[in-house]
């Protein structure tokens, strides 16, 4: 798939600031890695010397009182333009593309997806009210073609 048809299925501009910071993920179709976690946040920090995204994606295994778990990533714009396209690394060599496919206007909820679309992840700044986050996201994605099946729910403890 070539970046013109991979940057049609993203969102249109993303202000990098206002998307820095915590996002608690609240469903999805997930890799390996995320298996059986509860209060996943998956954290975002531009960082201005490297030019780059700092991840780090926390949660605990298994259950509320599981062990804590933390999987540092790093991202790269690919797209300078719209800032909805990006690289991620999970651990080197590996680079995949992060596109940013849904986001609300005033950023309370994002979706992240991956061209082949095997991998979706339903985000909010804040766990509450995830049920009516996910039911908009889903409607918002399936309106732009990208698949909502499958979708596990991770499990939050709001303190």
């Amino acid at each position: 798939m070539s970046n013109a048809e991979i940057d049609q299925m993203t969102v249109k501009n993303v202000d990098l600031k206002r998307f820095m910071g915590d996002w608690y993920v609240l469903a999805g179709r997930f890799t390996f890695l995320e298996k059986q976690v509860h209060n996943a946040v998956e954290s975002y920090a531009w960082n201005e010397a490297k030019q780059r995204i700092d991840i780090g994606f926390t949660y605990n295994k298994g259950s509320f009182d599981g062990k804590v778990k933390s999987i540092p990533q790093t991202g790269w714009i690919e797209n300078k333009t719209t800032n909805s396209h990006w690289k991620v690394s999970p651990f080197w060599p590996i680079k995949v593309d992060y596109l940013i496919i849904a986001l609300a206007e005033d950023y309370s909820w994002t979706a992240i997806g991956v061209p082949n679309q095997k991998y979706l992840w339903i985000m909010a700044k804040s766990p509450q009210n995830a049920e009516t986050v996910i039911v908009k996201a889903l409607e918002v994605l399936k309106q732009n073609n990208y698949r909502t099946d499958e979708i596990v729910i991770v499990p939050h403890q709001t303190r």
